[in-house]
């Protein structure tokens, strides 16, 4: 049996776009000699829906589109995930499901029965857990169809009690088929290599593993699918970050056995992509598909000289191409000559658009107006503040004019502490580098440079500052950020105590401090645009902590 493995690009709810797509890749399938193409978890309503599943027009649109690929579906069978409807009047509405459809009739429905409620899966809101599995037959092979979190269940401390490849392998199957939609996070490739490996292993079966590939807002889906033959060794792996449709052979060598076979020669796979890199590929598919799904190809940012925006720019030069990049400049009075230059030289590197907005005589407006109330008080955050908003303020009005969307610049450090101003450099229709330390954004900022300066130098080696003052710097009210980030890491990602993470070495003080920053700036995170996921525990939908919290505060 030919089974081809499409990896896929989706768009929640765009069910023209998906239906196409698939049958697309049917006929491709087809036009190879393929017998089957599997498709990824939900892939006809795209992930994650989120409370799209609440309408009964979304889950008919879903099924309208299974017609249509049903219809095409001839002379070959087809996999793919949708929500359905749980006809019983007991448990939640809607199942997560997959269609194994053969000559233009859905043949076997199977349902997902392990469903993740944590970090940024939400997903037993929606769907009822399924309670009974059943394998598909076809072409002489029995397949063990499973959906994503199914076949997570095999680690040391399992967080379900049911495991569906135990009553799936009593049927005897002749291989497993697992598709899923597993967003991107550093180091994440390792453990989806680990699970898998473990299963074929465990059940002497050759595994096949489909994953979506593209970006959904926050969420980035770095495809990677997987093919392990039946003594858990990785046999083939799909391209990263990118579309692919892969073919191989599943040859039935015994009763109970079968050996997959690629349909050319691989290619050993030697080195795989660096942390680093990876961070680079997934925050420029993050930025590109965040702007064509949403139906807009025009950024802006505020490019200060410093090494964020400087970054961030780069990236919305990669993802959009720099004719649809506005870089502007916006310096205040307190902005050096040296950011100003090192702004103008990466603008000079990139070739992107650029324009210069003196802030002075707007911020002073502003100072002007408010003497009556400030009189007599010092300079301070305030008026420091005004600076910030005042950019947030030309910035939008540039969006509003030209069309452009709002890149915001803030690191996932600035961000942990609430080193941000509202409705100022917090602004943004999506955060870039929110879930990017500062000591990742050297890092990231050196990778880019590694053939060649594109970012200045300066813009990197010189002290980090706002520049809302005369001399500031952020090490005036920052730990450095080698120690930040560390401290910051084992609280947020590892969700370490303080006195664990003091046990590590770190001064006492320092970590209160900076434990109690990231606590009471919770509210400031409510408030910012959708932050580029590349961690496994980023700020947003997977980080969810109340605002009015007394603890560490």
């Amino acid at each position: 049996m030919k089974i081809a493995l499409a990896q896929l690009n989706y768009h929640i709810g765009n069910f023209e776009a998906n239906t196409q797509k698939i049958i697309s890749a049917i006929k491709e399938a087809q036009q190879n000699g393929a017998d089957l193409v599997v498709f990824a978890e939900l892939c006809i309503s795209g992930y994650p829906a989120r409370d799209f599943l609440e309408f009964e027009e979304f889950i008919a649109l879903c099924e309208n589109s299974v017609k249509q690929i049903a219809a095409a579906c001839r002379d070959i069978a087809c996999i793919i995930g949708l929500p359905t409807v749980n006809s019983s009047p007991k448990g939640k509405d809607l199942y997560n499901s997959a269609y194994f459809i053969e000559n233009g009739v859905v043949k076997t429905v199977v349902r997902k029965a392990l469903l993740p409620n944590y970090d940024v899966f939400d997903e037993y809101r929606y769907f009822e857990p399924a309670d009974q599995f059943t394998c598909i037959e076809y072409k002489g092979q029995k397949i063990a169809l499973t959906i994503c979190e199914d076949l997570w269940n095999n680690i040391d401390n399992p967080i379900y009690k049911t495991f569906p490849m135990d009553v799936l392998i009593l049927q005897k199957p002749d291989l497993m088929i697992n598709i899923a939609a597993s967003p991107f996070a550093v180091n994440h490739d390792q453990e989806r290599m680990q699970v898998l490996s473990y299963n074929a292993k465990k059940y002497a079966l050759p595994l096949l593993y489909v994953n979506h590939v593209g970006a959904q807002t926050e969420l980035i889906f770095d495809g990677g699918s997987m093919v392990y033959d039946a003594n858990g060794q990785l046999f083939d792996e799909l391209a990263y970050f990118e579309e692919q449709i892969a073919y191989y052979n599943i040859e039935k060598t015994g009763v109970k056995e079968a050996s997959v076979r690629a349909e050319k020669p691989l290619t050993p796979n030697v080195s795989r992509m660096s942390k680093i890199e990876q961070i680079h590929q997934a925050l420029i598919l993050g930025i590109r598909d965040y702007f064509k799904k949403s139906g807009f190809n025009k950024a802006t940012l505020g490019l200060s000289g410093g090494i964020d925006s400087a970054l961030v720019c780069v990236l919305a030069c990669e993802s959009l191409g720099p004719e649809n990049v506005m870089a502007v400049l916006l310096p205040s009075a307190f902005s050096s000559d040296h950011s100003i230059k090192d702004a103008e030289d990466l603008v000079k590197n990139l070739g992107c658009m650029s324009q210069t907005i003196a802030i002075k005589n707007i911020t002073q407006s502003f100072e002007t107006a408010l003497e009556p109330q400030f009189a007599g008080l010092p300079f301070n955050i305030a008026e420091e503040n005004i600076q910030s908003r005042s950019r947030a303020v030309i910035l939008m009005a540039m969006c509003n004019k030209f069309g452009y969307i709002l890149l915001n610049t803030s690191n996932k450090s600035e961000a942990a502490v609430g080193y941000g101003t509202l409705y100022g450099d917090m602004c943004g229709g999506i955060s870039v580098l929110g879930d990017v330390y500062k000591t990742q954004v050297y890092e990231l900022s050196n990778h880019i440079n590694r053939n060649g300066e594109i970012i200045p130098q300066n813009s990197i080696t010189k002290p980090p500052s706002a520049e809302l003052r005369p001399g500031q710097k952020d090490s005036d009210s920052l730990p450095d950020y080698d120690i930040l980030d560390r401290i910051l890491k084992e609280y947020i990602e590892n969700r370490k105590s303080s006195a664990a993470i003091i046990a590590d070495g770190f001064k006492e003080d320092v970590v209160r401090k900076v434990l109690r920053l990231v606590n009471i700036s919770e509210h400031k995170r409510y408030q910012t645009p959708p932050i580029l996921r590349v961690s496994a525990k980023a700020f947003g939908m997977g980080r969810r902590m109340p605002i009015v919290g007394k603890y560490l505060s």
